[in-house]
């Protein structure tokens, strides 16, 4: 069990990019937390624990809220983190691709925020963390990304509809919508062009969204929040 008061977030894609800097910044707060991947490795840090699974798979998310309990006894944020991106022109997507997607962003989502929810509701509170895509808001003809807004622009919403179901019982929820950031998934030689793919002309950083993720977990009086980190590829192009 975690000491008395410790508070515990749950990270889905924890294991590298995005997802460790989030696990990371949470350790910083003092937080334990659960990291879950396909592939993460086990952690030296006691107040780490790692869970191995498919998210798109149910049974990850009950392995990973029963951990939770197991070793911390409580759930208060949950950084709903892991996502999969295809950009493809739309009449060409696979329906492997189309299955792979929508498992992981959207059922992903699903079974682990249930779950998450109804430890918060007994404990009184929580907060759920989306992190999506300005894709969604802002379609960019350079990059085909139908998949990209019908899974993560479903989430926004999803963020703003849990944000207000749960607003009296203590549960906040919101969302980070990033531009693209530079992580292991992008392969140098491509900085270039998806750099000018954001109006500030540069790639964000990993720090730049836990440095959003970490305010949002402070700021008790915002819920249903968007929060666009995105190079400002939002406002326009």
């Amino acid at each position: 069990m975690s000491n008395q008061g410790q508070k515990v977030a749950v990270v889905t894609g924890a294991s590298q990019g995005i997802g460790a800097g989030i696990v990371a910044g949470y350790r910083k707060l003092g937080y334990a937390v659960v990291a879950t991947s396909r592939n993460i490795p086990e952690s030296h840090d006691p107040e780490i624990a790692t869970v191995r699974g498919n998210i798109a798979v149910r049974d990850t998310a009950e392995r990973v809220i029963a951990t939770a309990m197991e070793r911390f006894g409580r759930v208060d944020t949950l950084v709903n983190n892991a996502g999969i991106f295809v950009a493809r022109p739309f009449h060409e997507y696979t329906e492997e691709e189309y299955d792979a997607v929508l498992g992981v962003n959207v059922d992903g989502f699903f079974r682990i925020t249930q779950l998450a929810v109804e430890r918060m509701l007994e404990q009184g509170g929580g907060h759920i963390v989306q992190i999506t895509s300005a894709l969604a808001d802002a379609a960019n003809s350079n990059v085909p990304s139908v998949l990209a807004s019908l899974t993560k622009g479903g989430l926004q919403s999803a963020t703003k509809s849990l944000a207000i179901e749960y607003a009296t019982r203590g549960i906040r929820s919101n969302a980070v919508s990033l531009g693209t950031i530079k992580t292991p998934m992008h392969a140098v030689e491509h900085h270039e062009a998806l750099a000018a793919l954001h109006p500030v002309g540069r790639m964000g950083e990993v720090d730049d969204i836990v440095d959003a993720v970490v305010y949002l977990e402070n700021a008790p009086f915002v819920t249903g929040n968007i929060l666009y980190v995105d190079g400002g590829q939002n406002a326009g192009h």
